[in-house]
């Protein structure tokens, strides 16, 4: 009996949220997203980026957001969220070499080498780069039978040598994996050849976009990369390293792609930029016609109606007229500040 009793006001307290959550039409923000689908937000994104959470973009311009129907068909899988976890579920080096059944040496050489791709990464307290993989990816490598030689056998001389030159595919494949990711849900010119300058160093992007205006207007669709520290500390500067091309290849096809990306951002749309800036009108020659142009500055002051000479400027030819009027006005100040000797003592009368 106490069983039941518990039980039923247990159902009737969950079923007005139900009710509640079906009732409103409106999309999900991706934290609402995660908690009804019991994904922390990390796992969540990406969910949405392996396009196992499809979205819909917010008719406000805040981002992406999630449908309810979306939700409502991931909640009714049969395993749900067991399901929908192991699919996004990602292990670093100790746990993957576990999953494929080798040492995490030779799991490290294989990442080194570019034969599994990372899918994340973050920066432990050290500031050491820990790589996360996914583990569904990592069964389906282990079980592969083109694989079996490069778990079970020796590694040929010639990764060896490559591995002590120091070879390190890892950062590169996960800015490619990225790319796409950010890549997909992208559906403007502009936002695309934004995905494409993000990875790019600014310097080379500014010698690509030459102009100041398509740069900033790039600027505004650039994504946002995952954060690591504070903005300007070390751990970031490692992060921005990481997450801009340093390879060669890299740089030279991420440069082609954002010269022909750009090219079909401005054919879609040309950059905005001031009014002024703008092509000039059909009717401008009309226009000028009636704009006062601005006098030099030497030439700003107004004309005045030239003054006769004073018969002391006519006795001194070659002194200006001006010089001769600034003694005249000394004279006078000086002669209405000294007055005889005789009246120095007396006093105006007062009246």
């Amino acid at each position: 009996m106490s069983g039941v009793s518990i039980t039923k006001p247990a159902q009737t307290a969950a079923a007005p949220a139900t009710d509640t959550l079906r009732s409103s039409g409106a999309p999900f923000a991706p934290s609402r997203a995660a908690r009804e689908l019991g994904l922390k937000r990390r796992e969540f994104d990406l969910a949405v980026h392996l396009g196992c959470v499809r979205t819909v973009p917010d008719e406000g311009g805040g981002g992406r957001r999630v449908g309810r129907d979306e939700i409502d068909r991931l909640r009714n899988d049969e395993h749900f969220p067991e399901t929908l976890r192991e699919r996004v579920r990602a292990v670093g080096t100790a746990e993957g070499a576990t999953l494929m059944d080798v040492t995490p040496t030779r799991f490290t050489r294989l990442a080194r080498l570019g034969l599994v791709t990372p899918v994340a990464f973050y920066l432990n307290r050290y500031r050491a780069v820990v790589w996360l993989y996914l583990a569904d990816e990592l069964r389906q490598f282990a079980a592969g039978k083109d694989t079996v030689p490069l778990l079970t056998g020796r590694t040929s001389q010639d990764q060896r040598d490559k591995l002590a030159e120091g070879l390190d595919l890892r950062p590169r494949n996960w800015r490619g994996r990225q790319l796409g990711f950010l890549l997909r849900p992208a559906d403007d010119p502009w936002a695309r050849a934004a995905v494409v300058a993000s990875f790019i160093d600014p310097a080379q992007v500014a010698e690509i976009v030459n102009d100041p205006y398509e740069r900033a207007h790039l600027n505004r669709f650039r994504p946002d990369q995952p954060a690591h520290g504070a903005p300007g500390s070390p751990t970031a500067r490692l992060a921005e390293r990481i997450m801009t091309a340093d390879d060669p290849d890299e740089i030279g096809w991420l440069r082609a792609e954002l010269t022909g990306t750009l090219a079909e951002a401005r054919d879609h749309r040309p950059a905005p930029r001031p009014r002024s800036e703008q092509a000039p009108s059909p009717h401008g020659s009309q226009v000028q016609e009636y704009v006062r142009p601005v006098p030099p500055q030497h030439d700003s002051r107004p004309e005045t109606a030239e003054r006769p000479r004073t018969p002391e400027a006519a006795e001194q030819p070659g002194v200006p007229d001006t010089a001769v009027r600034a003694r005249g006005l000394l004279g006078r100040l000086r002669g209405r500040g000294s007055r005889p000797a005789r009246d120095r003592g007396k006093r105006p009368a007062r009246v």
